[in-house]
């Protein structure tokens, strides 16, 4: 990491936060004491996270009703340091009828253990400890998976018809299973419907699933489908399986109709007529691709900046200290990778003669490779800054709507996209004079049209008249022809009101207009803009 990087950082109070992946936790339990010899225990798995010395609850399985050997199907979902020691607790209850809140359930035993234990060991099972820290007989299994960086979501729903009846005074009460078939044979429980009582037809609620929990992301992957009839003492009767793919449900988007026969292999070896013992209906799979945002850097070059090699100068080249375009765009730059899909930051420049002929450019690549300006994070853009600035003469004049251009045509070609899930963020530092201002409105205009936003980073004490006039914070921005933005796009931020202030507060005005920004684009075009809340919801289940 280069020193400058690094200082700027600790100019700016940023600490470098460790590593972070998101990782799922599955639990299960096996063994678990019989509350007495007419009932077997009712089950849920309470999560907690250690704080200041503090437990906190984290998260709850569903209440699994008379299981004394419980597989969960909520996962935990959380987030892994590598370089923090993340205590974990889980504590297993006995949740009474009727009531799924922990004040009068029985605490039937506790594990502790590191994060980083279960994801260096992948699976971890170890003996529920009981009041005064005793092993019982019961144990915990908790398996960990890393995340691929798809945040893809599916939403499900199954339906059945004529299942066999497994009751004899009443219908039979299915609810469904989907594993998914790991790569060494095994099985993990990716869903558990709901029951429906009394019912060889039933139809179960949709649900929504991430595609890494379904299949790894890998749509030929397969899956195991199973249906049981639900009793209440926890024998739950098997009615039949079928096995399928995310391939090939997902056809049923194409309006075609998926269904498959639900087979009971002990009749199929058994009974020479036998058929199946129901038939399972996708009724509906919908592909939910979640946005991401792609962010592109602009650094102003003009002359009006200062000679590099003057200390006066915002461009100043010092060997150890950062100069005041490097502490923003630092600053502002670690706030935007936190949101960018892949880190990889296109960045440009704009008001120098470049080489090798020296002639004034207003969109080139800060690394000069015009067919991949693509730079590793935020250091990579401050490596290529540092190599590019002495190779290069200040000039102008500062245009800045080539730029803007040159990312709404990007924008433009995602648009017309089948998918068009990726939106735009264009990040400007400049020392804030504008000298095409008719041309800036006419493309911030047009741009308004498409998924991209504009944040603009006034480095140094000039005038910023122009940009809060293009932030039509105080009235609607018009081209020179008089055309208003569909939506506001523009976000400026002075960043010598921040040099002293928290990271906190900066992130706070940088990011405070694209939300809305985002839904406004997104509300225009008819489509609904998903985050990752809408579908971490907890599952409750009645077995």
């Amino acid at each position: 990491m280069s020193n400058i990087y690094e200082s700027a950082e600790a100019t700016l109070g940023f600490i470098s936060s460790p590593c972070l992946t998101k990782v799922e936790l599955r639990v299960a339990c096996r063994g678990i004491s019989d509350r007495d010899a007419l009932s077997k225990p009712d089950p849920c798995v309470v999560l907690k996270m250690q704080s200041h010395g503090q437990w906190f609850e984290v998260d709850r399985t569903e209440v699994i009703r008379s299981s004394s050997s419980p597989v969960f199907s909520k996962i935990f979902l959380v987030d892994y340091y590598f370089e923090e020691v993340q205590r974990l607790r889980f504590e297993l209850h006995d949740i009474s009828s009727g009531n799924n809140g922990l004040r009068d359930a029985d605490f039937l035993g506790s594990m502790e253990c590191t994060l980083g234990q279960i994801v260096s060991q992948r699976k971890l099972t170890k003996a529920l400890l009981k009041q005064g820290n005793t092993a019982g007989k019961s144990s915990i299994t908790v398996t960990a998976e890393e995340l691929s960086g798809n945040d893809d979501y599916v939403e499900l729903s199954f339906s059945a018809r004529k299942l066999d009846d497994k009751d004899f005074f009443s219908k039979s009460d299915p609810f469904l299973e989907i594993f998914r078939i790991n790569d060494d044979g095994t099985e993990s429980l990716v869903h558990r419907t709901e029951t429906v009582m009394n019912n060889l037809s039933p139809v179960w609620k949709s649900f929504k699933v991430s595609l890494n929990t379904l299949c790894s992301g890998d749509h030929e992957r397969e899956l195991k489908c199973t249906v049981w009839d639900w009793d209440s003492n926890g024998k739950h009767d098997f009615i039949g399986e079928f096995q399928t793919t995310f391939k090939e449900m997902r056809a049923e988007q194409e309006g075609k109709q998926i269904q498959w026969e639900c087979i009971n292999p002990k009749y199929q070896m058994k009974k020479k007529n036998y058929r199946n013992s129901g038939m399972v209906m996708l009724n509906h799979c919908k592909h939910i691709r979640v946005y991401v945002f792609l962010s592109q850097v602009a650094i102003d070059f003009t002359a009006s900046n200062g000679d590099p090699r003057n200390s006066c100068s915002l461009h100043y080249i010092h060997p150890y200290q950062p100069n005041e375009y490097l502490k923003a765009l630092v600053a502002v730059g670690e706030i935007c990778q936190d949101y960018d899909s892949d880190k990889m930051f296109p960045a440009f420049g704009f008001g120098a003669l470049i080489p090798p002929d020296f002639k004034v450019s207003h969109d080139f690549a800060v690394n000069f490779d015009e067919d991949n300006p693509e730079c590793a994070g935020i250091q990579g853009v401050v490596e290529a800054y540092q190599n590019c600035l002495p190779k290069i003469q200040l000039y102008g004049p500062t245009n800045i709507a080539p730029i803007i251009q040159k990312v709404a045509s990007s924008a433009s070609e995602e648009m017309h996209t089948k998918e068009a899930m990726e939106y735009f963020i264009l990040l400007i530092l400049t020392d804030g004079v504008i000298t095409d201002m008719a041309d800036t409105r006419e493309a911030i205009v047009h741009a308004s049209h498409l998924p991209m936003s504009v944040i603009i980073v006034g480095v140094g004490n000039a005038d910023f008249t122009d940009m809060q006039i293009l932030d039509g914070d105080d009235g609607i921005l018009r081209s020179p022809k008089g055309e208003p933005v569909l939506r506001d796009i523009v976000q400026f931020v002075p960043f010598k009101d921040f040099k002293h202030a928290s990271p906190a507060a900066l992130a706070k005005s940088v990011l405070a207009e694209v939300p809305n920004q985002v839904v406004d684009y997104y509300n225009a075009k008819g489509i609904k803009p998903k985050c990752m809340s809408d579908y971490e919801s907890t599952r409750t289940f009645s077995p």
